[in-house]
């Protein structure tokens, strides 16, 4: 096979699996709901069965989507159980890399969030902030393990944000009070602390998600 045919086939096995990714973390396609392979590789262009099948082997590797024995294909489901778990994941990981290898944050950095968070009005997108604040904590964490595990369940949090969307998952006043009670002993050198006003502010997105999943019935 010539390179540039190997290059090729590499590019679209990639692209398939980040275009069935996207689509999933975005809820396009929701949880549980059923995938039929051809038409998949129809909405790609007629791609070939190959790159197609590549792709949603990782998509199952990562746990986002179930391939039924004589059923096909299913968006893997977003249970209570799964975001209790999400949460204690995050509940043991954030904390401890914070309190750890906290003092291997840029500075500037924590003084760019600082600063975001006192004015909580003109940020556009909360979400993404919210997102790249907490990625910012976790961002000098060496352990190839963790940081594994705990990107895994960044795709889960996304989704179930955007399936609760009618719900007001994010207070933003509150949020950028707790990220400031996180930031400022950072900001000093104090990561005890701002590891403890993490682990409180993970403890209340938790009981505000385990609330949510009992008001209303998604999956």
């Amino acid at each position: 096979m010539k390179e540039t045919e190997a290059q090729a086939k590499l590019s679209l096995k990639l692209q398939a699996y980040q275009y069935l990714k996207t689509k999933i973390l975005n809820c396009e396609y929701r949880p549980n709901e059923f995938l039929n392979e051809q038409k998949l590789c129809a909405e790609m262009g007629n791609i070939s069965r190959t790159p197609m099948r590549d792709a949603l082997g990782r998509l199952e590797q990562e746990g986002l989507i179930t391939i039924l024995p004589k059923k096909g294909l299913m968006v893997a489901g977003i249970t209570e159980e799964d975001v209790h778990s999400m949460f204690e994941m995050r509940l043991l990981v954030e904390p401890y890399a914070l309190r750890t290898y906290g003092a291997d944050i840029p500075r500037e950095k924590l003084e760019h969030f600082m600063r975001m968070m006192h004015e909580p009005d003109v940020i556009d997108d909360f979400c993404k902030v919210d997102d790249d604040f907490h990625e910012l904590l976790m961002s000098t964490l060496p352990n190839k393990y963790l940081r594994s595990a705990y990107d895994r369940i960044t795709g889960l949090n996304t989704r179930f944000r955007i399936m609760t969307g009618k719900v007001s998952m994010i207070n933003r006043e509150q949020t950028c009070e707790e990220h400031l009670e996180i930031l400022e002993p950072a900001l000093k050198g104090d990561w005890n602390t701002a590891a403890d006003a993490l682990q409180k502010h993970l403890e209340n997105a938790r009981d505000k998600a385990e609330g949510v999943i009992k008001v209303i019935r998604l999956w």
